[in-house]
């Protein structure tokens, strides 16, 4: 065990030079075009910080890691509860990975729940944390993950959805993006658009108790359908 720790400090990734340069793949997307037998893309846009939806950013934040800008890089409550709950079912049935960490796993590993590459990402994500602001993480975070098959990225995300750039989301559409996350191959809304409409309005709430939304926007987002492309 000494000699994995050692090997995987040696082995962290340059994460610094995050700072000023985007990504332009990730190692779940290499994996993906290993596993479909595809030719793998690169990442085709990018959009900053300031301009993907606040109500985007927010929806993602609560359903996600509603301490992100509190933590530094680990939920150790949530990895607590986590642990009881996995215990008390004496299975692995609840997630307990910040967006620091899934992010992490996301640009550098692979979607495998190996003990041994989970070490792997709390090294890489504690590197992250040292390196980049907490805007730049989330931003690279909503710039690379998957919402769907091929889809990667909250550019390709809007556009192929709703046929909108990232700064035009509306609540109700910001939540269901945010919906799809943990599985995103399986939550689309030709799939699961009962599902993706029941956790909608769950985080819409969680929106509103955070008061990331007003009462009057709530209301409106709760009533309004969301149209896709």
């Amino acid at each position: 065990m000494v000699s994995y720790f050692a090997w995987v400090l040696i082995t962290l990734p340059d994460v610094h030079s995050l700072v000023q340069t985007n990504p332009k793949t990730t190692a779940l997307m290499e994996q993906r075009a290993e596993e479909n037998g595809t030719k793998l893309q690169a990442l085709r846009s990018w959009t900053p910080y300031k301009g993907i939806s606040i109500h985007l950013r927010n929806a993602v934040l609560v359903s996600e890691d509603s301490a992100f800008f509190q933590h530094s890089g680990f939920d150790w409550k949530q990895i607590q509860e986590s642990a009881k709950r996995d215990w008390t079912e004496k299975r692995l049935v609840r997630g307990a990975s910040t967006i620091t960490q899934q992010l992490a796993k996301n640009l550098y590993l692979s979607t495998s729940k190996n003990p041994l590459r989970k070490i792997q990402e709390v090294f890489i994500a504690r590197e992250l944390e040292r390196n980049l602001r907490k805007e730049r993480i989330l931003e690279i975070y909503l710039n690379v993950i998957e919402w769907g098959d091929g889809i990667y990225g909250i550019h390709a995300a809007a556009s192929r959805y709703f046929g909108k750039s990232p700064g035009e989301l509306n609540p109700e559409e910001a939540a269901v993006l945010a919906a799809m996350i943990p599985n995103p191959r399986r939550y689309t809304p030709n799939k699961n658009g009962a599902y993706l409409e029941k956790r909608k309005g769950e985080i819409l709430d969680h929106m509103v108790r955070w008061h990331y939304l007003d009462r009057a926007d709530y209301e409106a987002a709760r009533i309004r359908p969301v149209t896709y492309r």
